[in-house]
Order: C-alpha cells, then structure tokens, then sequence
C-alpha cells in the first residue's frame, strides 16, 4: 500500500447519504435528520467524525457528494443525486463542504424511499472507468446509512460487478436499526455471492462501520473506517499486474505526502490514539462551521466540543538532532516525527545523536 501511495496512486473519496423516511421526519427529535438547533444531529456527526478520517487521504479533498431515496423538487425520487443540487459537478469542497450541502439538501429534498443501494455503488463503478489510462487511481465510496435496505439481491449484484474495479466501499450504519444485512455485504464471515446469478465476488470491497457503538472512541472508529482499505488497494493492482509507480522527482511536500500515508497505517493498526489529547475523537468537530445554506439555526460549536488553546510555538534552539535530520509535527496526530533530508525518508521515532548536547528546557510562555 506505501508504495503503491508513494509512487503516485491517487485515493478519491465519494459519499452518500440515505435521504429516506426510514430516518424519521427532520422536524422529529427522534429523527437521524433531526434539525437540531443545539448540536449535531446523527448524519452530521458521522459527516464529521468519519469524513475527517478520510479527507486525510484524499489526493485533492474534494469529494464527490450524493445522496439517495429522496424525493426532489421537481417530485422526481432519486437513488443517486448531487447533494449540492449540480448534476454536473457534484463536488464539494472537504468535510465542510459535505455538511453545507447536506443541510441545503435537507431543506429541499423530501425523505422518501426506498432504500436502495444498488444505483449509487454502480455510480462509483462507472466513475472508476473514467480514468485516464497511465494512471493509478482508486475510489473509496462512503455510504451513511440507517440501514434499512430494500434491494438486498441488487446491491449484492452491483457489489459483484464492482468487486474487479479499483474501489473500496465503506457502509457506516447510525441510528439504532438491525445491522445484520450490512454484515451480509461485509462478506468476513461469508464470501458475498450472488442469489442470481450465483457468482462470487472477486475480491472483498466492503466494510461496515457501525458508528452508534464507536462514535465516542475516535480512535478505534478511525481503525474500523480504515481497517481494510490498505489491502483492498493493494490486491486489486495486484491482481491486474500493475506495479508501484516510480517516484522520479522529489518535490517539496514529499515528507508530508509519506507521513499522510504513515498515519493511515498507524490508524488502521490501531498502535496510538490519532489525538492523545482528545481520546474521544470528538474535538475536531469544534472545526466545522454551522452551513451557510441551512434554513434552521445551526450550532456554531458545542461547549463540550471546544477546541484546546493555542500554545504559541517554542523560539528557535539547536534541536540535538544528527545532521541532516528536521522535527516537524504531524498536523493530523499533533506528534512529532522526524525528516532525513538526506536520504528522503521519515520516521516517528527521534534518531540518536551520539555526543551532541543536551536538549534546551522546556518552553515556559
């Protein structure tokens, strides 16, 4: 997976939300949709907490967004539909830019149904076809959802199709529902086959995150969301023969791009929390601004989500460091990691330097 990331293989994510009744009405505070005037409701929690993971990862962090089993303006329902109301360019801009056009969509999209997942996993599907030839890309869909599918043998169907592409699908369930279908799409137990046409899937594509039980552990969400994608990418360039490209110029975000790759790993192995300071995960909700397109009133941040203090950056010292090697921060972890210019690699751990002072006191602002 690091090499085939390092060599230049572009991760893309694509999100849908299920805009169905099964949800319970927006107005309802039972409701997953709730318009909540005083926090987050289910959908944008898992928006957050999820979609942050993964923005991480993105080439571009524009993703493309959708929802399906809604009833539009025009009447029409729809199984796949851009949630910023552009068929044409269904992009938007981070996890920010899913929430303000997911609130606009609630405000103009009635609930509805059924829950089908089927049309947009062939979206995804078709997406991954439109890639230029010479170039490693592979897709990441995201499907938020309560669960309630009513298309079971189709999905299944589109997931078979989808299984010999570069695409990965990540299935997080809120609300309280029985999850058991989604396992069944999850295929550890049981290789997914469909009831058809009797075929099997290629390769395993789909995990299911149940995010009720890991919401408030966001290190353990992080290692569920990311847990399989690292060998779903890799054994589908293998299975076509595509080796790691070639890394022929070393450009000056070359460290960043390697310790984005280091923190996914690090995450789907679980070794750390992503945040020491912030076990829960939740603090990076404090980010996200109320859309500017929702009609109801939007919470700016809850109390409880406030994000820490800003510590004003300790002046310049000689860091003890060998020759050669630089500590920068990990702006996902907030941990320390460490450059070697000279041989263009990167390491958590602080490298030894035998016979080099000690390091200054601890900055006192």
């Amino acid at each position: 997976f690091l090499e085939y990331v390092s060599g230049g293989c572009q991760i893309n994510i694509m999100v849908a939300v299920d805009f169905t009744a099964s949800n319970g009405t927006p107005t309802d505070r039972r409701s997953l949709h709730f318009k909540n005037p005083s926090g987050w409701n289910n959908y944008q929690q898992a928006i957050i907490s999820v979609g942050e993971i993964l923005e991480k990862y993105d080439s571009n962090r524009r993703f493309e967004a959708y929802g399906f089993g809604g009833q539009l303006p025009n009447g029409k329902v729809s199984h796949c539909f851009a949630l910023n109301g552009n068929a044409q360019d269904p992009y938007v801009e981070g996890v920010q830019g899913i929430l303000d056009a997911y609130s606009s969509s609630l405000n103009n999209v009635t609930l509805y149904g059924p829950t089908n997942f089927a049309e947009i996993i062939r979206t995804a599907h078709m997406a991954t076809k439109r890639t230029p030839p010479g170039i490693q890309s592979y897709k990441v869909l995201l499907i938020i959802t309560d669960g309630e599918i009513t298309d079971m043998e189709d999905t299944v169907d589109a997931i078979v199709d989808a299984s010999n592409a570069p695409l990965s699908i990540v299935i997080v369930g809120v609300g309280p529902a029985d999850f058991s279908r989604m396992h069944r799409l999850d295929g550890d137990e049981q290789v997914l086959t469909s009831e058809n046409t009797g075929r099997r899937v290629e390769r395993d594509i789909v995990q299911f995150v149940s995010f009720r039980d890991l919401k408030n552990n966001g290190p353990l969400l992080a290692r569920e969301v990311l847990m399989e994608i690292p060998d779903q990418l890799t054994s589908y360039y293998e299975s076509k023969g595509v080796k790691p490209g070639r890394r022929t110029e070393v450009g000056p975000d070359w460290d960043v791009a390697s310790m984005r790759v280091a923190s996914f790993r690090q995450a789907s192995s679980f070794k750390t929390p992503t945040n020491p300071n912030d076990p829960a995960g939740v603090s990076s909700l404090a980010s996200m601004r109320p859309a500017a397109a929702a009609q109801h009133s939007m919470p700016s941040v809850r109390e409880d989500y406030a994000a820490p203090p800003t510590v004003p950056p300790p002046p310049a010292y000689d860091s003890g460091l060998p020759p050669g090697w630089e500590e920068k921060v990990d702006p996902s972890s907030g941990r320390s990691y460490y450059v070697n210019h000279q041989t263009k690699s990167t390491q958590w751990d602080r490298p030894a330097n035998t016979g080099a002072p000690p390091p200054p006191p601890p900055y006192m602002p």
